[in-house]
């Protein structure tokens, strides 16, 4: 079990300076996060900090805000049940509901389970929510789907769950494996799942790749996924705030990789892109 750095952030002004702090982080590896009245609590894993990276971020040079910071390493706890104590099912649009086994169940309501543990993407984050806002509106029947950074692989399940074939799911993060394969049989879909990074990719394409990661990986992998995805593939991506659009469109038009839908809710944006 990984040990935890739990950092508390005060923020002078919050807004729009919280949602900013946090999209920062997670590109220094912060994979989870509670909103206080006056800042942020944010989680890492002990490996991964280091104090130098965390300073030098773009935000604590901005004579805009104000950002004071403490941290403490977390005990060794039970994580499932932490995060059951404050897990709520998302609800999305009324269509799609992401729960977990001890909530009740909704009517009418295409249903996605997942046991909550220490990964991204239990559906609270609004890019989780983006990507399927998104997904809706993609015919996902019989086709090779990939999902990187995977988290909890809610995604993966989704695309499954709504017709797609052969489905990977990757993620650097042993946890997000761990809780992937339990996920999926939670919700009696077949994945393919795999420890690792964009390196993994090999010779196998795919008609759509899903990645809700953050920006300084997809600029870095979007030249990988181009190169594995079909021709009139698609390519959905989020874990981006809106500033972080044109550099990631200047990166997709240098891969010849079109731009056809882009959504926000509050900072955060995604985008469905065509080979």
């Amino acid at each position: 079990m990984q040990n935890y750095l739990e950092f508390d952030f005060k923020i002078s002004p919050l807004q729009p300076w919280s949602d900013i702090l946090m999209a920062e982080l997670i590109e220094i590896g912060f994979d989870s996060f509670t909103e206080e009245i006056n800042g942020i609590l944010g989680y890492i894993q002990k490996d991964l900090f280091t104090e130098d990276e965390l300073k030098s971020l773009p935000l604590f040079q901005n004579e805009e805000v104000k950002i004071e910071y403490t941290f403490t390493e977390m005990p060794n706890i039970n994580w499932n049940e932490e995060w059951e104590k404050n897990f709520e099912p998302i609800n999305i649009d009324d269509k799609v509901l992401i729960r977990a086994e001890f909530h009740e169940s909704v009517p009418g309501m295409h249903e996605i389970i997942i046991q909550p543990k220490m990964s991204f993407g239990t559906g609270h984050h609004p890019t989780t929510h983006l990507m399927i806002q998104q997904m809706m509106d993609i015919d996902f029947k019989d086709k090779k789907v990939l999902d990187m950074g995977c988290g909890t692989s809610v995604l993966a399940i989704y695309a499954k769950q709504i017709g797609a074939g052969e489905t990977k799911a990757i993620d650097i993060d042993e946890w997000s494996v761990e809780n992937s394969k339990e996920n999926a049989v939670r919700n009696n879909v077949e994945l393919d799942i795999e420890l690792g990074t964009a390196d993994n990719l090999g010779k196998e394409n795919y008609d759509v790749i899903l990645a809700n990661i953050n920006r300084n990986i997809l600029i870095s992998d979007i030249p990988t996924y181009v190169s594995v995805l079909n021709n009139g593939g698609k390519l959905l991506l989020s874990g981006l705030c809106f500033f972080d659009v044109d550099d990631i469109l200047e990166v997709c038009r240098e891969n010849n990789i079109e731009l056809k839908k882009q959504i926000q809710r509050e900072e955060w944006v995604s985008l469905l892109l065509e080979k």
